[in-house]
């Protein structure tokens, strides 16, 4: 045994604590879609470095689970000798669990790194096998880690008025009435995203999402507890009666709710939130996170100011599109690295939303393809590039998606781009009574690819933050019934239908729209909302089959060029304009 490789360094920390097993999931004490270099505990263990994953760590046995995104990825990245890779779609961590444990194992977990959804889940499993699931005080993989990173120590700024559109006093005083209201005394906020909305503050602490990586508690009075470190809030950083304390009396202040009902959002707190309120006796009422819907529901500034950014994104986009078209050898990389650039050339940029997805030919059949030397790739002639991209400005957020033909396209791809856009022109037109769901319309983004045979495993739209994450809920747009919020003015999402022919190639048209009032017509009896398309960028009409569009259709498509052929036009230069006219001519 090599007692410098992370595997057996932990396995010697359990049979230390007498544990059989452990579980390591990619998550850190909030349960965010990026984690800290700090929490990046499941890459230290195994080289995995997708955004989704978990191992388990036997005596004498250890498995990594991923989804279908990474199953590639993960043989790349992973020492499958040591660690069994396993889909965990197909068979889910608890499944696997309950097969292998046996009676009298014992399964050990950090109960920060785990939500009380999933640990019912793995206490479940243990039942199963006869096994018993344990907390660690402490986690054993930090107890050998010995060039573990330190924790984000950056300066925690304020989000302007002027693009958060409400103070944190409004908004505070907003979320206290709402606890009166449900006559819950306090409320435990985990999401650092929720935090960051609540008090106007930003930071760096994860990639691509400007959050600082804190608790926050607050009660029916409007006061509320801050849990970072003093020192790295800029002056004049909060707005508002705060009170800042360091994350170490986090644990303690929790203690204070004894006796009184508080809300915990089960689905994001940490197990080791609700087991010290148990402790503490105070009364636990798991429901959503309380800011979650008005954080998504955007307020006048903040749609103003994603449609300003998403006009310099688009001008971005455009010279981007311009600069590639016709150019030879340019490859995955090289494409996202100039993309890049040229966004960040704009105002307000503060970096991407997102690693680039940037899959030529068979790569951009894999969702969410993530380029590397490896299986970096010049697209050939006849193949579609797909780029998925997206960049956090001050005022907004972004996420777009275009498939480019290289050379001239093939009649399939012709014919599945167009069903595809037939698809996202549908839900772009959308009108539906207050009160619909996102699960409601999916049918409408499928229907076209139904008809033919075809449909895509991913969501047809996501929520979309301001200046925050460009993953926000509680709004979806699905066909699977966690998208049951019905959606309300102000929500951003995406439109993003697709298809994907494994080992050929992939079709992505994605925009960002905002949910926003209807006129109704003559005698309509319920009030109507439709979509605002935020995204300006062209779509590639050598991929558009004209003779697949009704007449509405071909309609939407030409207005749309057109919008963005005057909006982005005065934006770039000479050379990106005459590209651009061309690029949103009619379609006939």
């Amino acid at each position: 045994m090599d007692g410098n490789i992370p595997l057996d360094l932990v396995r010697a920390e359990l049979a230390r604590r007498g544990l059989t097993g452990f579980v390591v999931p990619r998550a850190d004490e909030h349960q965010g879609e990026y984690v800290a270099p700090s929490a990046q505990r499941l890459a230290w263990l195994t080289g995995f470095t997708g955004s989704a994953g978990l191992a388990v760590v036997l005596a004498a046995r250890a498995a990594i689970f991923v989804d279908g995104r990474y199953t590639l990825q993960v043989r790349h990245e992973v020492d499958c000798h040591r660690f069994e890779p396993v889909h965990m779609v197909e068979t889910p961590p608890a499944r696997w669990l309950g097969e292998v444990l046996t009676a009298g194992d014992v399964l050990g977990f950090d109960p920060w790194l785990h939500t009380a959804d999933q640990v019912d889940a793995l206490a479940a499993a243990c039942e199963r096998a006869g096994a018993r699931l344990e907390r660690c005080a402490g986690n054993p993989i930090d107890a050998v880690w010995r060039d573990r990173p330190p924790p984000p120590a950056e300066p925690v700024v304020p989000h302007p008025l002027a693009h958060a559109g409400r103070s944190a006093a409004e908004k505070l005083a907003d979320l206290a009435e709402a606890l009166r209201a449900e006559k819950v005394d306090a409320v435990v906020l985990t999401d650092p995203a929720s935090v960051a909305w609540l008090l106007n503050l930003r930071g760096t602490d994860v990639p691509h999402v400007p959050v600082a990586l804190a608790f926050a508690v607050v009660d029916g009075d409007g006061g509320v507890a801050l849990f970072l470190e003093p020192e790295r809030l800029v002056p004049g950083a909060l707005d508002g009666a705060v009170e800042v304390l360091p994350p170490s009396d986090f644990v303690r202040h929790l203690d204070r709710l004894a006796g009184k009902r508080v809300r915990v959002d089960s689905a994001m707190a940490p197990q080791a939130v609700l087991d010290r309120l148990a402790a503490a006796g105070a009364r636990i009422d798991r429901g959503s996170d309380p800011t979650a819907l008005p954080r998504a529901c955007k307020n006048p500034v903040e749609l103003a100011g994603a449609r300003a950014a998403h006009r310099r994104d688009g001008a971005a986009l455009a010279r981007f599109l311009a600069w590639l078209d016709g150019r030879d050898g340019i490859d995955e990389m090289a494409a996202a690295d100039r993309l890049e650039a040229f966004r960040a050339e704009g105002d307000l940029f503060r970096g991407l939303s997102f690693p680039t997805i940037a899959g030529s030919g068979p790569n951009g059949a894999i969702v969410h393809y993530r380029s590397s030397p490896a299986s970096n790739r010049v697209p050939r002639p006849g193949e579609l590039f797909l780029l998925d991209s997206g960049a956090q400005y001050l005022d907004g957020t972004t996420d777009v998606t275009r498939t480019i033909a290289v050379g001239e396209p093939g009649p399939e791809e012709r014919h599945r781009f167009t069903l595809v856009l037939k698809g996202h022109i549908a839900i772009a037109r959308a009108v539906f009574p207050a009160g619909t769901t996102g699960s409601q319309l999916d049918v409408l983004a499928r229907r076209a690819l139904w008809q033919a045979g075809l449909d895509y495993d991913h969501g047809t739209g996501h929520g979309v933050g301001s200046h925050l994450s460009v993953h926000e809920g509680p709004q979806r747009i699905s066909k699977s019934g966690v998208a049951a919020v019905a959606l309300k003015p102000g929500m951003v999402l995406s439109n993003e239908p697709g298809y994907y022919k494994p080992g050929a190639y992939g079709i992505r048209i994605e925009n960002l729209v905002a949910v926003t009032e209807a006129p109704p017509p003559p005698g309509a009896e319920r009030p109507l909302l439709g979509f605002e398309t935020l995204t300006l960028a062209p779509i590639d009409r050598r991929l558009v089959e004209p003779s697949l569009l009704d007449p509405d259709e071909r309609a939407w498509l030409d207005a749309y060029h057109a919008r963005v052929r005057t909006e982005i036009g005065p934006l770039v230069d000479g050379e990106t304009r005459a590209w651009l006219e061309t690029a949103t001519a009619p379609v006939g």
